[in-house]
């Protein structure tokens, strides 16, 4: 007979009734877990676009430096490498002359092997003409003068070669040492600026805007600055002149006191104004800064190191307020960057990259001192 009875549900053991709770339980406390995680831990704010300006700022400071250094140890590997290979020609060339030694002697020993080292007193015995016998032992002791002349000569030329081989080699092992530091700073560049990149790619369009116009009102105000020094410095020369004491050789406007050298490296700076910086470059497409400076003297006849931290040690150091158009402006503690002065307080450099070469205050970086190249 079929039962009418309704099911009976299913009733958990206590052991399964303790395991569906734990579930339950650790289920709902994870939820709370995330949520209160996602209340206590936002997303990190967006920093400020000054701060973003400052980051920006030190990163380029930072390129610059490394790219002193590249600078630096590109000049060392170029003056090695031609080291090195005059030492190669030279050793080449010693060992052509001590090959010509060796193969004197070689005439002198197939000299001595024709005879058989056979006794003079045994020679004549067997001589057929006895007055050709003594003629021939003159010549032998001629030779045996010359053999050792030929002799002392292979080795001087062996120890010269010697030497000159091992200066080589020493001068190679420099030379892969420096290239190894060329690439190790040629890294830390491309480090930076690829920092930099990344650092501005998460900009958005009203955040690069913002940027910019920061960057505007920087150079605003050192522009300022710099018309404020040239008033200054005019109204100096004003109350020398009214005073009876001359002209200033200050220079903040130009003028006669432009040396022919400074004109002309000057003028030469100016031609290049809207080239690109490029780190490394040292024209005639584009430059860095202390390429441009380099560039700029050399076609005025004077020859500059290449690095800013050379080329501050090279001429008359001059204060600001004394500054002549072509005068070298220094700029940070570390010597990092350099630029030509024109007068007025303003000066044509290479920025940095991203930038080209362009006319700005001397106001614009802070001032470490100035050269007069001479």
């Amino acid at each position: 007979m079929a039962s009418h009875r309704k099911p009976r549900t299913r009733v958990l053991t206590t052991s399964q009734s303790r395991t569906a709770a734990g579930l339950t339980t650790a289920a709902l406390a994870s939820v709370t877990l995330l949520s209160q995680s996602a209340q206590a831990a936002p997303s990190a704010p967006r920093p400020s676009i000054e701060k973003v300006k400052q980051q920006v700022d030190d990163l380029y400071r930072q390129a610059e430096v490394a790219t002193q250094k590249y600078n630096a140890a590109k000049e060392r590997v170029d003056q090695q490498r031609t080291t090195v290979n005059h030492l190669l020609d030279a050793a080449a060339k010693r060992a052509e002359q001590m090959n010509q030694s060796r193969r004197e002697l070689g005439t002198f020993a197939s000299a001595q092997y024709r005879t058989g080292g056979m006794d003079p007193t045994a020679q004549l015995m067997l001589a057929k003409d006895p007055q050709e016998f003594f003629d021939r032992t003159h010549l032998m002791e001629r030779l045996t003068g010359r053999q050792q002349a030929a002799v002392t000569d292979y080795e001087h030329q062996a120890a010269s070669a010697a030497r000159q081989r091992a200066e080589a080699s020493r001068s190679l092992e420099q030379l892969q040492t420096t290239q190894t530091s060329l690439q190790a700073s040629k890294r830390s560049v491309q480090t930076k600026l690829a920092e930099t990149q990344r650092l501005l790619s998460r900009l958005t369009a009203q955040e690069k805007a913002r940027l910019a116009e920061l960057e505007r009102q920087k150079e605003a105000a050192a522009k300022r600055k710099a018309e404020e020094a040239a008033r200054q410095q005019q109204e100096r020369e004003r109350q020398q002149q009214q005073n009876g004491g001359g002209t200033s050789t200050g220079g903040q406007t130009g003028g006669s006191t432009e040396s022919s050298k400074a004109a002309k490296a000057l003028a030469f700076a100016r031609a290049q104004i809207g080239k690109p910086y490029v780190w490394g470059a040292t024209g005639p497409s584009s430059y860095d800064c202390s390429g441009l400076t380099q560039a700029a003297y050399k076609a005025a006849g004077v020859d500059l190191p290449r690095t800013t931290w050379d080329q501050v040690k090279v001429g008359q150091r001059v204060a600001t307020s004394d500054l002549q158009p072509g005068d070298l402006v220094f700029f940070f503690n570390d010597i990092s960057h350099v630029g030509m002065y024109i007068g007025n307080g303003m000066m044509v450099h290479a920025p940095h990259p991203g930038a080209s070469v362009r006319i700005e205050s001397i106001y614009v970086n802070p001032i470490y001192g100035s050269v007069r190249p001479s």
